[in-house]
């Protein structure tokens, strides 16, 4: 059995509202709390804003349904200059709780460090 990879930064639930036309929980909202995670990862790394610049290779294993939690892990895979390429995974556990977590989702994102007027700075600058 894997395991996640990567530390856990944001877990949720999936609700009603969320679904798609099929009654799932609809793909956008998956990546929308994949972004919030690795956003949450880029800018604690980087003690600054950040910005979404990238999503590579998206893969979607496993349908979530309404009611599962979903957790997105973290982990980073290059810290550049001013980037940071993070993997993120969407683990859900389904209902009833007791069964095992499942991958539904992952993808790679990339984050710039940015400043007050939205240009890159080095991830490494240091605090005031």
């Amino acid at each position: 059995m894997h395991e996640p990879r990567g530390e856990l930064v944001l877990r949720t639930l999936a609700m009603p509202a969320d679904t798609n036309a099929n009654g799932d929980i609809f793909g956008g909202w998956i990546l929308s709390q994949m972004d919030l995670a690795g956003g949450m990862a880029a800018k604690q790394r980087a003690h600054s804003r950040i910005s979404t610049v990238a999503i590579e290779s998206m893969s979607f294993h496993q349908a979530v349904k309404v009611g599962d939690v979903v957790c997105c892990y973290a982990e980073f895979m290059h810290i550049g200059t001013t980037s940071m390429r993070i993997k993120l995974e969407v683990w859900s556990m389904k209902m009833p709780f007791n069964q095992k977590r499942v991958k539904v989702t992952e993808g790679i994102f990339t984050y710039v460090a940015i400043d007050d007027d939205g240009k890159p700075h080095p991830v490494d600058r240091p605090q005031h």
